[in-house]
């Protein structure tokens, strides 16, 4: 059974919203809830109260994609990801894909180029033998394609009811160039907000084949491995400020955590993010905000302003980046926080998700 909107065409089934898993509950919580895994606020607070203070370290206190090091005097970059994606495959990419390319991501945001991945599988016992073949397959043709090899295993198998078919745990290291220094706390007022393409469609493209939601034409997974775009930015100039993949909790989210580690405030402009029609629509029928919606092929880049036009003629030029654009600028006033510029001529404060709109999307 399913609804026709008059607003926008699409044709969508009536969801048992009741069975629907709040991911945003109170934050005082006595036991994880979803919204802790969801990138947002909830999992920032888990990271400073639990994490943080059982592990110490001052490379833990960077607190980015990557952890950047120095091991025997040579620079490097260091990043671990784990990855529950519900369906494990869909439209754009797979689980397999996700292990790779969100790894590789994470390096690619410190300004390293991937080196190794290992790999870790845990697996349902009853899941398809096809199944493990199909999102190896896919997991090694990925990392063919983002010029890293995966160099080491581990494989585990928990009892039926007690995993989801397939989880992957991915690891990676990669070098760092010589003058690079990618850092929330490098941003100053005056540098330009940029962003490398179409925001939301990721997270739109889970939610279409999860829920069984028509929109007209197939929204596939944005899935792919950004280090090539990283380099032909550095290639302009390797004084970048600070890079993020806007993956859990969407463009807000990483503008918020810059924002708040920078110190400084942060203006865009609403128009100018750019989000396709059929994401936007996707997003008025579920009641999602494009902004807080995950990417797995994007980036945002906070560059000096004398380098933007150059940098975004490079992201241009580079298939990952043809839409790349200005979205927005730093400023001096309301440090720490995220103010959007509307169509109508207000303002309006983006807020820091609390937990995910849509879980286990990566």
């Amino acid at each position: 059974m399913s609804e026709t909107t008059e607003t926008t065409g699409l044709r969508t089934p009536v969801l048992d919203v009741a069975a629907w898993t709040c991911p945003a509950p109170l934050r005082d919580q006595s036991r994880v809830v979803m919204g802790h895994g969801g990138g947002g606020a909830l999992s920032a607070e888990l990271v400073e109260h639990v994490f943080a203070p059982a592990f110490g370290g001052e490379v833990l206190g960077q607190l980015g994609d990557a952890a950047a090091l120095s091991l025997g005097g040579v620079r490097m970059a260091f990043s671990t990801d784990s990855f529950v994606v519900r369906p494990l495959f869909f439209p754009g990419g797979s689980i397999g894909d996700l292990a790779v390319n969100g790894t590789v991501n994470d390096l690619a945001m410190s300004g390293a180029r991937a080196a190794y991945l290992s790999c870790g599988f845990i697996l349902e016992e009853g899941v398809e033998m096809e199944t493990v073949a199909r999102v190896a397959e896919a997991l090694g043709a990925a990392a063919r394609a983002a010029g890293v090899e995966v160099a080491t295993g581990d494989t585990k198998v928990v009892e039926a009811g007690h995993g989801d078919g397939i989880f992957i745990n991915t690891a990676g290291i990669g070098l760092i160039p010589a003058g690079v220094d990618l850092r929330p706390q490098r941003v100053v007022p005056g540098d330009v907000v940029m962003v490398s393409g179409a925001i939301g469609v990721h997270g739109v493209a889970i939610m279409s084949v999860r829920e069984g939601l028509e929109f007209g034409v197939e929204i596939e997974s944005d899935c792919a491995a950004l280090g090539g775009l990283v380099e032909a930015m550095l290639g302009v100039t390797p004084d970048l400020h600070v890079l993020r993949d806007p993956t859990r909790g969407g463009l807000a989210a990483s503008l918020n955590e810059i924002a708040a580690a920078s110190g400084t405030g942060v203006v865009i402009r609403e128009r100018d993010v750019p989000v396709p029609p059929a994401v936007a629509n996707a997003c008025a029928v579920l009641g999602l905000d494009p902004m807080y919606v995950a990417n797995e092929g994007k980036l945002v880049a906070f560059v000096p302003r004398d380098h933007a036009d150059a940098v975004l003629d490079a992201m241009r030029a580079h298939p990952l980046g043809t839409e790349s654009r200005i979205i927005g600028e730093v400023v001096e006033a309301h440090p720490g926080m995220v103010v959007a510029r509307t169509g109508l001529g207000g303002t309006r404060v983006v807020d820091m998700p609390i937990g995910e709109q849509l879980p286990r999307i990566c």
